[in-house]
């Protein structure tokens, strides 16, 4: 584990960011052997979305298939309080949902601020098939869902509703990291960050036998954001990110500081210029620690990434971000990311 005083020492780190991370990687080496993995996804519940994402492949759908199948699980799930159904909503009462979903040839769709809709990454699909456009937004991103023939339906459960108004009390706004201990820690304060009652956005990548990829990001986003705040979910480069003939890597945690370093896009850079999936996860924390100080004391970002031959990557700032990562037999495994720092 790495102290903060010693990540923030100075500019010396920046220097030394990319090698460390490329030991780190070869540490890591462990987590999936090359070939081994096939569909990765952020924290514990992303079994069960690798599970659906599995099950379409199997069918014969197609890698768009899969990453839709599986983001349309957590977004039906009333106990998941940041993905879809049951999400917390703004500090107005809104549940607005942010998705995006790619393939490894320049294929985008995403939607950001959407209402009233439960699949945010079907919207998302529709988005990239039907329209010259790569976001739709607000107002029209909900009145295209409609004219798409999604339902309306609200999205506000009792319970979150509830966990608004006891909100509105304090209207205090300061995202903690692995919030979701901070959800469901009172009741069972034995529960770990990432355990598997615990939830957050999820972001998910697919690839095939021959190495194309896809991927998808979706979210209710921040609970008790401002009304009209948008994260790094939705944004390609920042929650998600996949590139023909090198890998994906998708994004969780406090979205504005991914979206301050583009941190998916320089994933993938990394290992386009050569670093494994796990340095380059390694390098962009780093940088991020280094650019951003005490800033980011007490943030929680972590990085998933996946490269064509079906290795992977996974680091964070902070404990407690695990991810779920299913081979080409169909079997999963959770796992926990390492961190920079101790806590």
């Amino acid at each position: 584990m790495t102290t903060r005083r010693s990540v923030l020492r100075g500019s010396a780190l920046g220097a030394m960011g990319a090698t460390a991370a490329m030991a780190g990687g070869a540490r890591a080496a462990g987590n999936a052997a090359a070939g081994s993995a096939l569909i990765v996804s952020t924290w514990d519940f992303g079994a069960a979305a690798n599970d659906a994402a599995f099950a379409a492949m199997k069918a014969g759908g197609t890698l768009i298939d899969a990453v839709e199948a599986g983001g349309k699980v957590p977004e039906a799930d009333p106990s998941n309080h940041s993905v879809g159904y049951g999400g917390y909503p703004d500090r107005d009462g809104h549940v607005t949902l942010d998705a995006v979903i790619m393939d490894d040839a320049g294929g985008v769709g995403a939607v950001a601020a959407l209402e009233e809709t439960m699949h945010a990454i079907s919207v998302a699909r529709a988005v990239m098939e039907k329209t010259p456009h790569t976001m739709l937004v607000g107002e029209g991103a909900t009145r295209f869902a409609r004219d798409q023939g999604f339902p309306r339906e609200n999205l506000l459960t009792p319970e979150a509703e509830a966990e608004w108004r006891k909100w509105l009390t304090t209207a205090q706004y300061r995202p903690v990291a692995n919030s979701e201990v901070g959800t469901y820690g009172a009741a069972a304060p034995h529960r770990t960050p990432g355990g598997a009652l615990d939830h957050d956005t999820i972001g998910l990548l697919a690839r095939d036998t021959s190495g194309r990829m896809a991927g998808a990001c979706t979210t209710s986003g921040m609970a008790f954001k401002m009304r009209g705040r948008v994260g790094d979910s939705p944004q390609v480069g920042a929650g998600l990110y996949v590139e023909r003939g090198v890998g994906g890597a998708t994004s969780t945690g406090l979205g504005e500081e991914v979206t301050r370093v583009s941190g998916t896009a320089r994933v993938v850079a990394s290992m386009r210029a050569g670093l494994a999936p796990q340095a380059a996860c390694e390098e962009v924390v780093r940088h991020i620690a280094h650019l951003r100080g005490d800033a980011i004391k007490g943030v929680q970002v972590g990085f998933l990434a996946m490269d064509t031959r079906g290795r992977i990557g996974a680091f964070c700032l902070l404990p407690g971000f695990t991810y779920a990562v299913t081979d080409t037999a169909g079997r999963t495994r959770v796992l926990k990311a390492p961190s920079l720092f101790k806590a």
